[in-house]
């Protein structure tokens, strides 16, 4: 009988390591940066260093620039052209807000294309549950109320 709860007790301390281990995101605490504070940079009109690309389904937050679903290949491209002529040392701010961060197919390969192209300020919008909610619900700035 030790046997076979000895075995369910290491499948379950292998399958949680795993689960663990697939968690780990490509973005650190510190590059996330609250809806709030970037709200309050664009009402102070303090943007003139920062570039917000929107890398869902469309840009809402005033003076986004919209690269389309980063999941989609002729978007992934897109917003890797645009990339290219950007300072490294710009700070990039992105966001999706189509859903919640873990199952946003978006946000991941834009911000490792980010850091992968050696973007120093690369942030990310966060954006826990999804734009409607994290954003307009609170009445940030949006591309509509310029």
């Amino acid at each position: 009988m030790k046997y076979p709860v000895f075995l369910l007790v290491l499948l379950l301390l292998f399958k949680s390591g795993l689960v663990a281990q697939s968690a780990k995101e490509p973005w650190k605490e510190q590059q996330l940066i609250a809806p709030r504070a970037l709200a309050e940079q664009i009402d102070k009109k303090q943007t003139g260093n920062i570039l917000i690309l929107s890398v869902g389904p469309d840009a809402v937050i005033r003076g986004s620039v919209d690269m389309g679903p980063a999941h989609e290949p002729e978007h992934f491209a897109k917003l890797k052209s645009y990339l290219k002529n950007v300072s490294r040392n710009k700070e990039v701010i992105i966001y999706c807000g189509c859903c919640p961060f873990d199952k946003c197919p978006n946000i991941r390969p834009a911000f490792k294309t980010l850091t992968g192209m050696g973007f120093k300020k690369a942030r990310l919008l966060n954006i826990p549950k999804n734009i409607k909610a994290d954003w307009l619900d609170k009445d940030y700035p949006t591309n509509d109320n310029e």
